[in-house]
């Protein structure tokens, strides 16, 4: 049932004060951390002075956020697709090609990247899209048509390309169309393609790193499955035989699953290997070499895994209560590169110890907290699924941070909001949180 306007208006000025406390910790135990990280660098004017600016945008986007009615995002969501296709059509027409991807607006004063501000963006339409599906979002085609909306975006971003995009917006959109009811099996689905995609980048690496192993033959025949013809089109046919005999066994063992899973199951397979395929192709040096630090990051400590080593170097350093800010050795005497970036949490380690990483562990948590309860009390299935999505945005970022920190993730240049520096990320996850404050204003009174 929708709400009164007496019932809006009279809960539009609230906050979740919690929610608000939590963000404005991280976001000044992230200035301070940054400046610590940068303090002794030639180059640190220009990240502080940037920070700094981008922290009253992104306080203007999240009141901007919290003050809008969110659903008018729902009520415009195509405006806003085709603001998405128009800002990545521009950056790979316009943008500034950096570090080999071509991700980057570079203006005079200032410099912005897309698809942080397209993340949000597209959890906001894919949850219209579901939204105005109702029931008929559970089914398969309602699932295909998201995916013919979605799949210009993602090409997109791989023409960039920009994986650790990916990496952050697809578990974010999983658990948006698992809030919204899809079929598990689907999801499942999607979940091995993701999978197959990346077993066969990663163990293609992997033989990279270990050339001995083309001394067998299957490995050579799977290794020959990246650029072969023939090893492709045969491995497409033993994958359909495959679930053929699968879907046979089962009805020979009277479990009559119906054909159409078993089909699906097998292009999916295909399809992962054609992901795989493209990856491999589309994989720059600096990013092979982010694989092979995860893989093998004690084989090569002056090269892929250095990062990583110094990294866990200088959590190991900073102990329980750590050295202080602005006296951390590692990090300011520059062993630990991408340090106020990509490694933050090294320098919050080092610096603030292990009670500092579990500070913002709990921040984070708390924030994470709050959206899920601000779902629960919406007063829309709108904006449940915008925190759906948003919480999943949330959830990705800390875990693949603190995962990149102790090796059990591939270092995949994602930030930590609020805390690592990026100023197109702290204004996108500030608009975010400012949208979850709407959806909290608008509520029903319980």
């Amino acid at each position: 049932m929708m709400p009164s306007f007496k019932q809006l208006s009279a809960s539009r000025s609230r906050m979740d004060y919690l929610l608000f406390g939590a963000m404005a910790a991280l976001v000044l135990l992230g200035a301070c951390c940054i400046m610590s990280a940068v303090n002794s660098i030639s180059w640190s004017n220009p990240v502080v002075r940037t920070h700094l600016v981008a922290l009253p945008v992104g306080a203007l986007a999240f009141f901007i956020g919290w003050s809008f009615n969110y659903q008018i995002f729902g009520e415009q969501w195509k405006y806003m697709y085709g603001f998405i296709l128009l800002l990545l059509v521009g950056v790979l027409l316009f943008g500034s090609y950096q570090r080999g991807s071509r991700s980057w607006f570079v203006f005079p004063f200032f410099s912005m990247q897309p698809s942080e501000i397209c993340r949000v963006c597209l959890i906001l339409v894919a949850a219209a899209f579901l939204n105005l599906r109702g029931r008929r979002s559970r089914d398969i085609s309602s699932l295909f048509s998201l995916g013919l909306l979605l799949a210009p975006v993602f090409g997109l971003i791989m023409m960039q390309p920009d994986f650790s995009s990916v990496v952050v917006t697809l578990p974010a959109l999983m658990v948006l169309l698992y809030c919204a009811g899809v079929n598990v099996f689907y999801l499942s689905m999607i979940a091995l393609l993701v999978f197959v995609s990346g077993f066969f980048t990663i163990s293609w690496t992997y033989i990279y790193l270990h050339p001995e192993l083309l001394d067998y033959a299957w490995v050579r025949v799977f290794h020959g499955l990246a650029h072969n013809a023939w090893y492709i089109a045969g491995f497409a046919v033993s994958v359909i035989l495959l679930g053929y005999v699968l879907w046979w066994f089962f009805r020979y063992l009277r479990v009559f699953l119906p054909s159409f899973y078993f089909v699906l199951a097998s292009l999916v397979v295909l399809m992962g290997l054609g992901g795989g395929i493209f990856v491999e192709h589309q994989m720059k040096p600096h990013q092979r070499k982010r694989v092979e630090a995860f893989l093998a990051p004690k084989s090569d400590p002056r090269g892929a895994g250095y990062n990583v080593l110094q990294a866990q170097i200088a959590m190991g350093a900073g102990g329980m209560t750590g050295k202080g800010l602005f006296s951390g050795t590692q990090s300011r005497l520059g062993f630990v590169p991408e340090r106020h970036t990509d490694f933050i949490l090294a320098v919050v380690g080092e610096e603030l110890g292990l009670l500092g990483t579990l500070v913002v562990l709990g921040l984070y948590l708390i924030v994470l907290w709050r959206i899920v309860a601000i779902a629960y009390t919406s007063s829309d299935r709108y904006g449940y699924l915008v925190c759906a999505g948003i919480f999943g945005m949330f959830f990705t970022y800390m875990l693949v941070n603190y995962g990149m920190l102790i090796g059990i993730v591939p270092v995949a240049g994602i930030p930590l909001p609020f805390i690592s520096y990026g100023g197109s990320n702290l204004v996108a996850s500030l608009w975010a949180l400012g949208v979850v404050q709407s959806v909290h204003a608008r509520r029903l009174r319980a």
